[in-house]
């Protein structure tokens, strides 16, 4: 599997979408606007429809809100575009587009699994595409790129309801069991829907040894070498740098793109790349 993604990386990875978390956002915030609109129910992800030649369905679904708009979804969406970016550079582009967009198609094939077991079942074709299409949504989409954060920064911690700092892999956790609780009351509608959009979490960390190369470990170790090497560049040719991260060492001489900030919560004058300005621990 990771070589395989590997050889796809060098021969398509240029075609990437950079920022893809931003552009679902944007996609969402679409969907609300036709949600008011009453426009939802032409768009969703229902078989019947897709099989006579409504086939706008296979791709318009992921743009339909999985909740009601209100100020806690307003923060949910910023924190899932937070940590979807951050999964983007710890990744790189490439392999975060793999991980969405086959959680995606997933969630299509157990629709169409859910929708052929239903008219086998004796469901009529329009009952049956009307429970895939309030079966199925972005929501466990979004709760896999949770998971795959979680997995990928253990150790990060959150302030529960603002207040509580609590570790990610704790929260994780959590939601793992009330999956698991789900799927166990839920009939075989809820389930295969619960398993297929999560597929592509299972497929990536369960079936793929790509887990190490991406783990905090090797990232840091990886830093290491490049901040041993970027200092002994810099001793060699004389140049002194303005901007270096307190955490990968990196100086505006390593990336155009790079940019770097002071963090006004940590006890010192410590600054950070733009990688690391929101994730790193505070300096008390």
């Amino acid at each position: 599997m990771n070589r395989f993604l590997n050889s796809l990386e060098r021969k398509i990875g240029r075609y990437a979408i950079r920022n893809l978390s931003l552009y679902i956002i944007i996609a969402y915030i679409i969907g609300y606007i036709l949600a008011l609109t009453g426009s939802v129910e032409f768009i969703s992800l229902n078989p019947y429809y897709i099989a006579r030649g409504q086939i706008w369905r296979i791709i318009t679904w992921i743009i339909v809100p999985p909740s009601s708009l209100d100020i806690f979804t307003i923060i949910m969406l910023y924190f899932f575009y937070s940590i979807g970016s951050a999964l983007e550079r710890t990744w790189g582009a490439f392999r975060y587009n793999v991980y969405i967009f086959s959680g995606i198609i997933f969630t299509v094939l157990g629709a169409v699994l859910l929708y052929v077991i239903s008219t086998n079942g004796g469901l009529d074709g329009v009952s049956a595409g009307y429970l895939v299409s309030r079966g199925f949504s972005t929501y466990y989409i979004n709760l896999s790129i949770f998971l795959a954060f979680a997995a990928t920064y253990p150790n990060i911690q959150v302030l529960l309801f603002f207040v509580i700092p609590v570790k990610v892999k704790w929260l994780a956790y959590v939601d793992a069991a009330i999956l698991v609780y789900q799927f166990v009351i839920s009939g075989a509608a809820g389930r295969i829907a619960i398993v297929m959009s999560l597929l592509n979490f299972l497929v990536f960390f369960l079936s793929t040894r790509n887990f190490k190369r991406v783990s905090p470990s090797e990232i840091y170790r990886k830093r290491a070498y490049q901040r041993a090497a970027s200092s002994a560049s810099s001793a060699r040719s004389g140049r002194i740098t303005k901007h270096k991260c307190a955490i990968c060492g990196r100086t505006e001489e390593d990336g155009a793109d790079l940019e770097f900030r002071f963090c006004s919560k940590c006890n010192g004058n410590y600054e950070y790349c733009n990688e690391h300005l929101f994730t790193h621990k505070h300096i008390m």
